[in-house]
């Protein structure tokens, strides 16, 4: 496995079919999992029974995304349902630093997420405690969105903020990854990479993955 990790987002798989679609991303680093309740995002998605299934179909990793009005009371649901990584809204936890603990001490990385309007600078007192960063490169709600160029920008202060602190949390960036532009997030100080459309509208799944993997790979190499 090298430095860059792919995480292809089951929003874009084919709910139909989700047991042979995870088959394919079998060679994946983890598998994105985006949880919407209709209030936060204009859409829904998925809950926990979704989630336990996607567990007992595929041995990769689960990267759940809350993109909830509540997350500090939800979060054990995705815990216990066997979420490997959890990450809450910025904009939405009242109680960011108790909940990424909580979740620590329960054996699960703990991350935060921020939108593509809210600046990095509100990590600043809690930079030190977290496992990850996601930072949306879309406005969250829908897949097949365009990436906002304003992501390059946000990922330089977000690696210039963790190196002032001496920390290293991963660093994921997601909304409108694709071949043609993983390079150059991962120049910026991306680690882990989501892709919805470009993964599971390919022709091969697998081999896309592969490339993502490879052409991430080459950038941090050349970063």
């Amino acid at each position: 496995m090298g430095t860059i990790k792919i995480a292809p987002s089951v929003l874009s798989a084919d709910m139909a079919n989700l047991k042979g679609d995870l088959d394919k991303i079998a060679g994946a680093d983890y598998v994105h999992f985006d949880v919407m309740d209709g209030h936060f995002t204009g859409n829904l998605t998925f809950g926990v029974d979704i989630l336990k299934a996607v567990k007992r179909s595929t041995d990769v990793p689960v990267d759940a995304h809350l993109m909830v009005s509540n997350p500090d009371e939800t979060v054990d649901w995705y815990a216990d349902a066997g979420a490997d990584m959890i990450t809450v809204h910025y904009e939405a936890s009242t109680h960011l630093h108790r909940t990424l603990t909580h979740l620590q001490q329960r054996g699960v990385k703990a991350g935060v997420v921020l939108n593509p309007a809210t600046s990095v600078c509100v990590l600043e007192s809690i930079i030190e405690v977290v496992d990850i960063v996601l930072l949306m490169s879309v406005n969250p709600g829908f897949g097949g969105q365009s990436f906002i160029p304003g992501t390059i920008a946000k990922l330089h202060e977000l690696k210039a903020m963790c190196e002032r602190h001496g920390v290293s949390p991963l660093i994921e960036v997601d909304g409108g990854i694709s071949s043609k532009n993983i390079a150059e997030v991962v120049k910026a100080g991306a680690d882990v990479l989501v892709a919805g459309s470009a993964v599971f509208k390919s022709e091969d799944p697998a081999a896309e993955v592969a490339l993502l993997q490879k052409l991430g790979n080459e950038a941090a190499q050349e970063a």
